[in-house]
């Protein structure tokens, strides 16, 4: 079948935009900033996320993987740690009367660009390739740039164009186009304040010499610039300035478990002491001599000296006398919330991502399936008939095993407990004088949930899906293995941000799997909406971690990409994520991926990303039993 057309096809590698995220955390040396894609490279300070610019798509592997490595490193070791948010406000401010305000704000970040990229390549010499790679593309870029600005008479951007050269140019003698009459005459004088900008060792210093450039070209140039090239996110440095967020505050890597405040203010009748006991944090920067000090885990912060204490007991010990989880105070009534208490619904707090960062909105909700119609039982036959030779081929193979193991001779091997009598050591040229006890295994220690995506796009899909599941549910009902068969998918319709019902149709459970009426339910499944896997995924490891049985397989059958509301982006990783937490346990996670048609190499790669080796890709849903079947019987014979 024939795909359809796809006016915006654009897909991001999610191999390469895992390593981002990975690159993203480990320089900004905190878990909780993100990667996202966005017209121009920036930082979001109040929402802490590093946006890496579309500008590399379309380009060459190589340049578009380290010129995004490079929007990373300028943002999560130059901005971050190296830019004065306060000086950019500043800045902001002088520039609100100059007539030419975006030539003013881009040159700014130009050239603080210029002076981070100095800094990461000291502070990370393993990043010099990329930047130069980085150098080479936007030169290209920009003396294209100016040739077509010159072209259509925009002379800011032309302008704009030939200053990125002079100030990446390895030459002093760069040769640049005429512009226009009144810029050309005002070119010897930028030749001569351009090279400042190399000597600036602050954000003060580039804001002061932008300034100066931008007040100098306010009479010449009669438009601003049209195009943007460099972007400088106004709002973000004003929320920070408005949040109090200081340098001090992004360089944090190990966040406090409490920093909350106290409502509380000096009266003037607190106790005060002459003599100090200083306190320790792992926080604290200043170290003391003193050999007697109090270890702070956590705490609230106010400015009063402490209080809390309670009247000592007969029964206290020295070093007792302070309130705790486990012991009751009987002589005080304590109306605040005990430590039991507050720790407690910590706990309660967290557990909102305890499926992930991605899925912290996500709301489970499972549907039991109505009883099968007399068509789906007719259905459900047919396609049973169309399995049957597989089914009847792996239940011989596997009991055939089976019977293997219990008729196997444990005596005269060559490995396992020495025989008491040796004499053939001496008379036979290989002697077997070995035996093992005889433990046959005829149960099959294993249980399966089998997980299928029930999104939009399995619509032409779902009924060869639902053959291949049938397969499944008939071999391991025959062996008498445990096992549920579950849709999910995700309703948009009902989703917001910050609440996505996601549904589960358990159509097969783990007490019905072994029944023989079981089975007609399959039919029930039906294509619906999105499909968020990597809550679905964690949902269903946490049943699985709760069976029995040694051996744990979660099957998906999807045929794609996850896909719901604000998870375009993160889905893959967190789905990743997911597999991998799954993996952890011991749980072994097997993609089935079901294309239709010519599979497209991206979807391979995507598909790769996700679930490692551990995929299979079938290219045409009628060929899914002549798969599965090999795969079945792999995991089965795992579990013998």
């Amino acid at each position: 079948m024939e795909r359809f057309i796809q006016f915006n096809d654009k897909k991001i590698d999610s191999f390469l935009f895992m390593q981002l995220s990975d690159l993203a955390k480990t320089l900004a040396k905190h878990s909780d900033w993100e990667i996202e894609f966005g017209f121009q490279s920036y930082v979001d300070f109040l929402n802490r996320k590093l946006y890496v610019s579309h500008f590399w798509d379309n380009r060459p592997k190589e340049e578009k993987e380290n010129g995004l490595k490079s929007d990373v490193c300028l943002r999560a070791v130059g901005t971050l740690f190296h830019t004065d948010f306060s000086e950019v406000t500043a800045f902001l401010g002088n520039i609100q009367n100059i007539s030419i305000p975006n030539f003013a704000k881009q040159l700014f970040v130009l050239a603080e660009d210029l002076r981070l990229e100095e800094i990461c390549k000291k502070e990370r010499p393993g990043t010099k390739k990329w930047f130069h790679i980085r150098r080479d593309v936007y030169r290209r870029y920009f003396q294209s740039q100016a040739n077509a600005n010159l072209t259509r008479s925009v002379y800011t951007d032309a302008l704009f164009s030939v200053v990125y050269l002079l100030l990446t140019s390895d030459s002093p003698l760069e040769d640049i186009p005429a512009i226009h009459e009144p810029i050309d005459r005002m070119m010897p004088w930028l030749r001569q304040t351009l090279p400042q900008f190399f000597d600036a060792a602050s954000t003060k210093e580039v804001a002061h010499i932008t300034l100066k450039i931008a007040e100098a070209l306010d009479d010449v140039l009669t438009n601003d610039m049209l195009n943007t090239y460099f972007y400088l996110p106004e709002q973000s440095y004003h929320n920070a300035e408005k949040t109090g967020l200081t340098l001090k505050d992004l360089k944090r890597t190990d966040p406090l478990n409490n920093c909350d405040i106290l409502d509380k203010e000096k009266d003037g009748d607190e106790d005060v002491h002459e003599q100090e006991l200083p306190t320790w944090h792992r926080e604290t920067s200043n170290m003391t001599k003193s050999f007697l000090r109090f270890e702070l885990e956590q705490g609230s912060r106010t400015d009063l000296l402490g209080e809390g204490e309670r009247e000592g007991e007969d029964g206290d010990q020295a070093l007792a006398i302070v309130q705790g989880s486990a012991r009751k105070s009987h002589r005080n009534d304590y109306r605040k919330q005990s430590a039991y208490e507050q720790k407690r619904e910590r706990k309660q707090a967290g557990r909102g991502e305890r499926y992930g960062k991605a899925n912290r909105h996500a709301e489970a909700i499972f549907l039991l399936p109505a009883s099968p119609s007399p068509q789906h039982i007719a259905q459900y036959e047919q396609k049973k008939a169309d399995i049957l030779s597989y089914q009847k081929k792996l239940k011989q193979m596997i009991e055939k095993t089976l019977e293997h193991q219990k008729t196997l001779p444990r005596t005269d091997l060559h490995f396992g407990r020495l025989h008491k009598k040796l004499l053939r050591l001496w008379t036979d040229e290989q002697p077997r004088l070995f035996n093992k006890k005889h433990q046959p295994s005829s149960r099959i220690d294993a249980v399966f949930t089998l997980l299928v995506d029930c999104s939009a796009s399995m619509y032409d899909k779902m009924e060869e899906t639902k053959r291949g599941v049938i397969l499944f549910h008939e071999a391991l009902k025959a062996l008498l293995v445990p096992h549920q068969i579950v849709g999910f998918w995700e309703d948009p319709n009902e989703a917001t941000e910050t609440k996505q019902p996601n549904y589960f149709q358990t159509v097969i459970s783990f007490a019905q799997s072994r029944k023989k009426e079981s089975g007609p339910a399959i039919m029930q499944l039906e294509a619906q909406e999105d499909n968020r896997d990597g809550f679905a995924i964690r949902v269903m490891t946490e049943q699985l971690l709760k069976r029995p049985e040694k051996q744990k397989f979660l099957l998906v059958f999807s045929d794609g990409e996850p896909a719901a509301l604000g998870y375009e982006q993160n889905g893959i990783i967190d789905t990743h994520e997911a597999v991998l937490e799954a993996r952890k346990h011991h749980i072994e996670v097997i993609n089935v991926f079901l294309a239709n048609g010519e599979i497209d190499e991206g979807q391979r790669e995507t598909v790769q990303n996700i679930y490692g080796k551990h995929s299979i890709v079938v290219p045409s849903v009628e060929q899914l039993p002549d798969f599965l079947f090999p795969l079945l019987k792999k995991l089965l014979y795992k579990s013998l």
